[in-house]
């Protein structure tokens, strides 16, 4: 895995800000990518199957270190909450918690680029050290926000791998631990989600029972008043704003 990350940032330095500075910065890269004379076309390709293929894990690695999971989870029961199966529809809940995370990481993504990246780019460290440098602010993300729980009931599944004692804890067990617990907080704030939904739910349903309307599905009369409701609260912005305040600190 550590390989795989290292060669990840490898074909990003290589291809991205050669792309993105010159027009031909990008037929460079590819020039680079070519066999030389004396290789072998497979000893060639290797490597450039190996890029390619990490290069379609990254949005695979994106989910398992930043907050995205519990960002998507939150916004898929909302709507569930609020009784609209494709409004907002799914892209563009998925890009709004892109942007969120983003946001969130920024500071991450920044020490990242400071410690690894660039010193990478300027021939002064190796990829492996790279990798090294490039991990700790993303260690130090997901230390503070998995939950201690889950993290010794994975490390007692496979006894071990890990003492329980040192701050070391490897990447194999940190990264899983760190996307259960964002799950279980995503699952924890849906449930808070539902609870005023659901109440309007219950008063709607026992006022249609006691007119004896008991034809009427309750949930199309209660989605106006749920709307209404969620509208003049601001509910978007003000779950947006306490999912990012949960990441303050």
């Amino acid at each position: 895995m550590r390989a795989a990350l290292a060669l990840f940032l490898f074909a990003l330095l290589a291809l991205g800000p050669a792309a993105a500075q010159e027009p031909e910065g990008l037929g460079t890269a590819l020039q680079a990518l070519a066999p030389e004379e004396g290789t072998s076309l497979r000893a060639e390709l290797i490597p450039l199957f190996l890029v390619v293929t990490v290069l379609s894990l990254a949005p695979g690695l994106l989910m398992m270190v930043t907050c995205l999971p519990l960002m998507v989870i939150v916004f898929s029961f909302l709507r569930q909450a609020i009784g609209l199966q494709q409004a907002p529809p799914n892209m563009m809940i998925t890009s709004l918690a892109l942007f969120l995370t983003f946001f969130v990481m920024e500071p991450v993504f920044t020490t990242a680029w400071e410690v690894g990246i660039e010193p990478l780019r300027n021939g002064e460290i190796t990829e492996v050290q790279a990798f090294d440098a490039v991990i700790v602010p993303f260690r130090s993300f997901m230390e503070a926000r998995t939950h201690e729980s889950t993290l010794m009931t994975l490390s007692e599944a496979l006894p071990g791998r890990w003492d329980g004692v040192s701050d070391d804890v490897p990447l194999s067990l940190l990264v899983p631990s760190f996307m259960l617990s964002e799950i279980k907080t995503a699952f924890q704030i849906g449930f808070a989600v539902f609870l005023p939904f659901l109440v309007i739910d219950l008063v709607v349903a026992s006022v249609l029972m006691a007119m004896g309307m008991m034809m009427v599905p309750p949930a199309v009369v209660s989605l106006p008043f749920k709307l209404a409701f969620f509208v003049l609260a601001d509910g978007w912005t003000k779950i947006a704003a306490a999912l990012l305040r949960g990441y303050a600190g």
